[in-house]
């Protein structure tokens, strides 16, 4: 393996068998991308097959249960055993595999799809061959003659959760992570993707695409052509939708090329989802490519979803901060945070934020509109867990491994403590292990400003105390009911102005009739009130009054449980890590009165 300026993964390789540290290694993470070298695409197999090894190993074999074993590279080599046949059963494949690196020199063996040769769990749940095929690779991994031999032994999988942990935690077997490509690596596979464009379009294309892999890139900048619309049809029917716009035609021409094998159907959607214009509205000098950008971000995340399978959703904010109400000074908290965030500055941003208050206090709302301030993406992380042994951490790694290079972005977990919380049923130790993952992913300093956990729930006490430290979680914002009528105005100013259109209430002179009533609801409470009274205004042909206000908060009946409310509302006071963010009521509380309070709850929950 002749030094050459090979990836940084192959590079790791490279040095870790030249210097004799391991000849088998476990290639995982991101091993069914491309790997471009020397300005051509190459698959993971043929990388290996055709240029990392390509100078000093003299046979090259290659092993799947699919395709049994096969021959991609053999120079002098006179093995009758594998000629003629297809040989697919692991029972038979591994002792000839075997057998080649003890008789022969200058070898190398690479078994793809290794997981389902030594799958993750419990030797005493493997079935018979399962146990077998373990040890003939963990007896691969301590025989000598192999590495006298010259020979070299790669493993490929793309999760290293589902790899029996016998070969993942083997000494002898060095395991390598294959990342998503880096800014660099995307501006090379944008260029070569498409090489008309110039410097300034390769830069911002290598941003955008940002958490995608090469052959994503490649398929998303020069997508197959399909019969549907030629190259002159497309850039016509482009043309049409941006109309007499400014610099229409340069526009249209790069959307064309963008857009290729989409029909007229996926192209109007994709530059005009909202469905309401007929042409897509100017763009200036400044934004000439926010067409197309808009166009990537959106097949990007398209793309992420699908491959994510469900564990994560882009998040997309319709309102910042100023649509915010009633809590002035967890707002402008968060602005300063926000702010720290646009600058780019990363020490002062933190690593976590956990946002605990009782439902229905606006903790979701609220990060949504802390996202759109901020100005970079937010994902929210679904549900992890399966049921299949090495699932759940193979989940969990995939969705690191992409937040990490989409980022800076929010990572926003709702319900943290059934997130991160045990099921309290016996689980073979995963949720001990994912909740030692997650704590080491919160705390990589590598993540400051790069990846910002939001963590909400109404139930701190059910998280691991570990996870809420400083370093994981520095922030603690509390969310608390509306305690006074002037906070309950606060609240219904932002839901007026979202959904009351013109209305004829005015503080403080409809206080005693509206607000007044309203104290101690939830924001969620207080929202279903404005859209009942907005409904009978509708239906009353009128503008919004007090009169609709008042019929409104007759009829709603909110939810009530009183005792836990006000133990979550305690919680709420115990984890916040500022007392200036706390109400007026419990600013001045003592720790031993509030520890006091939080025993008598616990006492008459039961709990």
């Amino acid at each position: 393996m002749e030094q050459q300026n090979f990836p940084d993964w192959a590079e790791t390789v490279r040095r870790r068998y030249i210097g004799g540290e391991s000849s088998l290694f476990i290639l995982h993470g991101n091993v069914v991308d491309y790997a471009l070298y020397d300005n051509q695409y190459y698959s993971l197999t043929d990388f290996l097959a055709d240029v990392l090894l390509k100078e000093n190993k003299q046979l090259v074999l290659y092993y799947d249960a699919a395709e049994g074993i096969k021959m991609l590279k053999n120079e002098g080599r006179h093995l009758s055993s594998f000629n003629d046949q297809t040989v697919r059963e692991p029972k038979i494949a591994l002792p000839m595999l075997e057998e080649a690196l003890k008789s022969n020199n200058s070898t190398a063996v690479i078994i793809n799809y290794v997981a389902t040769l030594v799958p993750a769990g419990e030797l005493s749940f493997l079935d018979g061959q399962d146990r077998i095929n373990l040890v003939t690779l963990h007896r691969w991994s301590l025989n000598q003659n192999i590495t006298a031999k010259d020979n070299v032994v790669f493993l490929i999988s793309e999760s290293l959760a589902e790899i029996n942990a016998k070969l993942v935690t083997n000494p002898r077997i060095a395991t390598v992570a294959i990342p998503l490509p880096d800014g660099e690596q995307r501006h090379a596979a944008v260029r070569k993707s498409d090489p008309n464009l110039d410097e300034k379009q390769v830069a911002v294309f290598a941003r955008h695409t940002a958490g995608l892999k090469t052959i994503q890139i490649a398929g998303l900048l020069t997508p197959k052509k399909t019969d549907e619309l030629d190259d002159p049809e497309r850039q016509i029917f482009i043309q049409s939708l941006l109309g007499a716009t400014k610099h229409s035609d340069t526009r249209a021409k790069k959307l064309a090329a963008l857009t290729k094998g989409m029909d007229r159907r996926e192209i109007k959607q994709l530059l005009s989802p909202d469905g309401e214009t007929d042409t897509i509205s100017e763009t200036s000098d400044l934004d000439d490519y926010a067409e197309v950008i808009n166009l990537v971000n959106q097949r990007k995340r398209e793309i992420i979803e699908k491959e994510c399978s469900g564990l994560i959703e882009f998040l997309s904010p319709k309102h910042d901060l100023s649509a915010v109400g009633g809590c002035d000074h967890i707002t402008g908290e968060l602005m300063v945070l926000a702010q720290n965030i646009r600058d780019g500055n990363k020490a002062s941003v933190p690593m976590g934020l956990l946002f605990v208050g009782p439902m229905g206090s606006g903790k979701t709302f609220v990060a949504n509109a802390f996202i759109k301030e901020s100005g970079i993406s937010g994902v929210r992380l679904k549900n992890f867990r399966s049921k299949w042994v090495g699932s759940t951490e193979a989940n969990l790694e995939k969705v690191f491994d992409i937040v990490k290079s989409l980022g800076p972005l929010f990572l926003v977990i709702d319900e943290g403590d059934r997130a991160f919380g045990s099921s309290g049923e016996s689980d073979g130790g995963t949720s001990s292990r994912v909740i030692g993952r997650i704590k080491e992913f919160m705390s990589d300093p590598d993540n400051r400003g790069n990846v910002v956990f939001i963590l909400m729930t109404n139930r701190p006490d059910k998280l691991d105390v570990d996870i809420k430290r400083a370093g994981r979680l520095d922030r603690k914002i509390p969310f608390f009911y509306a305690a006074e009528a002037t906070i309950v105005e606060q609240v219904l100013d932002a839901l007026l102005r979202r959904y009351g259109g013109n209305h004829k209430l005015a503080w403080p002179r409809n206080r005693y009739e509206v607000s007044s009533k309203l104290v101690g609801y939830s924001n969620a409470d207080l929202e279903a009130v404005v859209l009942l009274a907005v409904d009978m205004a509708h239906h009353a042909q009128a503008e919004l009054a007090v009169e609709h206000m008042v019929a409104a908060i007759d009829d709603y009946m909110p939810p009530r449980d009183t005792d836990m409310l006000e133990y979550m509302e305690l919680l709420a006071v115990f984890e916040t890590s500022r007392r200036s963010l706390l109400p007026a009521k419990f600013r001045d509380i003592t720790p031993n009165e509030l520890n006091e309070k939080l025993r008598e709850k616990r006492l008459q929950l039961r709990m």
